[in-house]
């Protein structure tokens, strides 16, 4: 399912524990790490596609967690052709996400990679906030990098972490400031929905 640009609708998941570190899952049989994420389906809205995702990779329900905050605007990264499908190739660009920051107010024990039949990680650990993105692969650090910064308000990180982590960057990317509280989540679904719907 494509925009009329060629993005695919996709959701992103930073999830908190009560230190304020991030979940970071290795992807199966690679060495790569990243954080939850996965496609919107038709019908759905991104909370409810974040739920099924959250369930999905990590084995958490909706009482799991507490939402803190979501990005307002799609976040957008390509993917270089060579990753993409021969069959794609040429209306399939990448992604549009919209990441959700959420608070773990389960326990560890709570998290299972094997919820479902096809898991997407086969280890995870917690990490600082401002995690180090050289496991990530490439095309995606951009992205990450955005949405950590955009989220970054719902946190009780510092400024001068913050400052000290964008110095150490290899890579330069720009990063919207709007956010969108939990509070305000419920009022655009209906939006969404539609853009969803009208892809088709």
């Amino acid at each position: 399912m494509l925009d009329r640009e060629g993005y695919r609708p996709n959701v992103g998941i930073i999830l908190l524990n009560q230190k304020n570190e991030v979940f970071w899952g290795k992807r199966i049989r690679e060495k790569s790490w990243q954080f939850p994420q996965g496609g919107i389906k038709y019908g759905e809205n991104p909370t409810q596609a974040m739920y099924r995702e959250l369930y999905e990779e990590l084995g958490l329900k909706p009482e799991h967690v507490q939402i803190l905050g979501r990005t307002r605007n799609w976040i957008r990264y390509n993917v270089p052709e060579h990753f993409v499908r021969r069959e794609s190739r040429g209306h399939y660009k990448g992604q549009k996400q919209i990441w959700f920051l959420l608070k773990l107010v389960g326990k560890d024990k709570d998290i299972s990679l094997r919820a479902t039949n096809h898991p997407e990680f086969d280890a995870w650990r917690w990490s600082k906030y401002w995690v180090q993105l050289e496991q990530v692969i490439e095309f995606k650090r951009g992205v990450y990098l955005e949405a950590l910064k955009e989220l970054s308000v719902f946190t009780d990180e510092n400024k001068t972490s913050e400052t000290r982590f964008l110095r150490k960057r290899q890579f330069k990317h720009k990063s919207k400031k709007s956010v969108k509280t939990n509070s305000e989540i419920i009022s655009v679904e209906q939006e969404v929905m539609v853009e969803v719907k009208d892809i088709l």
